[in-house]
């Protein structure tokens, strides 16, 4: 468990080591690290930021992390792509960050974000205040694709256990099939939706929806074709009052898979 008083000398630990670098320029704590997030913190809660690279000097500062605090206690460090890190302590706290240039940023998305360095020129805050209007943009589901790509994740997942490619089919029904399910649930169910992180809407979605969020976990505890064929009943739960429900697609599925229309296998 990282206590708040670790988990604030953690993050004065990171201001100052940025601001002691020569190749950094800013800070950016996210998400529960942000100031306006410390109420929802808790002893799983991690350290997310940028570390802000001074123009020109991004790839010589993802040369070195001598700039992180307590840097004698990491005991793992790992590469996530081209700018992405992840650091892991003793006491097992993580930090997952990017080491960028705000040039190398563009698409970045930030919802609670707090600026703790920036530079003269105040471009972590420009970088902040653009990454803020981009994941406000993005907060929106097109549910009625969503379901259509569902039901296509649980076809060819469901294909692929058959074939005997269980570790490729659990992908497509455990992970794509279910994420799509929940963009569509809260595309369909938009006013519920008031807890959920815009830049991962997997992200308490047990708290803006419970019944569906144990469904699905119960679901996800079942072999890779029954939890399918679960997920299946709980897309169509989705389709009543609903017209933009493309119910002659499932049914195609259903038929394709020996399911009856509501997913169930048919007793014989």
């Amino acid at each position: 468990m990282t206590a708040p008083e670790r988990f604030a000398e953690l993050s004065r630990g990171l201001a100052a080591g940025v601001r002691g670098c020569e190749h950094l320029a800013g800070l950016v704590l996210l998400g529960s690290s942000a100031d306006a997030a410390a109420a929802r913190r808790d002893e799983w809660s991690d350290h997310d930021f940028f570390a802000i690279a001074a123009p020109g000097e991004g790839p010589t500062a993802r040369q070195a992390l001598d700039w992180l605090p307590d840097p004698e206690r990491i005991v793992l460090h790992a590469r996530e792509g081209e700018l992405g890190f992840a650091v892991l302590y003793d006491d097992g706290h993580l930090m997952e960050f990017a080491v960028a240039e705000a040039d190398e940023l563009p698409g970045a998305l930030a919802t609670d974000a707090t600026v703790a360095v920036d530079d003269g020129e105040r471009r972590v805050t420009a970088l902040v205040t653009q990454a803020r209007a981009a994941a406000a943009s993005a907060d929106t589901f097109d549910a009625a694709n969503d379901i259509r790509l569902t039901l296509l994740k649980l076809l060819v997942g469901t294909g692929r256990a058959r074939r005997g490619e269980l570790l490729s089919a659990g992908d497509f029904v455990r992970t794509w099939a279910v994420k799509h399910l929940v963009r569509a649930i809260r595309g369909r169910y938009g006013t519920a939706s008031a807890t959920r992180d815009r830049i991962d809407p997997m992200r308490r979605f047990e708290r803006d929806f419970p019944e569906w969020g144990a469904e699905i976990a119960q679901a996800l505890a079942l072999p890779v074709e029954p939890a399918a064929r679960r997920l299946f009943v709980l897309a169509r739960r989705l389709e009543e009052g609903w017209p933009e429900f493309p119910t002659v697609a499932a049914d195609a599925v259903a038929r394709r898979l020996g399911w009856s229309a509501s997913g169930e296998v048919p007793r014989r």
